[in-house]
């Protein structure tokens, strides 16, 4: 996975025992689901591996990340293991369309 982190902080030392999370954004499943509706059929591996190589983070503090995930009210597939967990999502998405 390609990631590009621009961080600046003003005060180092208070972010520094922080955890940071790179969290896709918007979340991978919402650009699969969407991608693959566009193509009318099911995205292959490559493609799936593509959209998440090149798909844009964010780096967000673990505990407002926790929060953002709250709020959504739902957790994003797993980017490492992207395939699997797509086709996992994709029969639950097929069953609520």
């Amino acid at each position: 996975m390609r990631i590009v982190l621009r961080l600046v902080f003003s005060e180092c030392d208070a972010m520094t025992d922080q955890l940071l999370d790179i969290v896709p954004m918007p979340a991978l499943v919402a650009v699969l689901h969407a991608k693959e509706r566009e193509k009318g059929e099911p995205l292959t591996e490559a493609e799936v591996l593509h959209i998440r190589d090149t798909a844009p983070c964010i780096a967000l503090p673990r505990d407002m990340h926790l929060q953002m995930i709250e709020k959504r009210g739902y957790i994003d597939i797993d980017p490492e293991n992207v395939w699997l967990a797509w086709q996992e999502a994709r029969g639950e998405l097929r069953d609520l369309d």
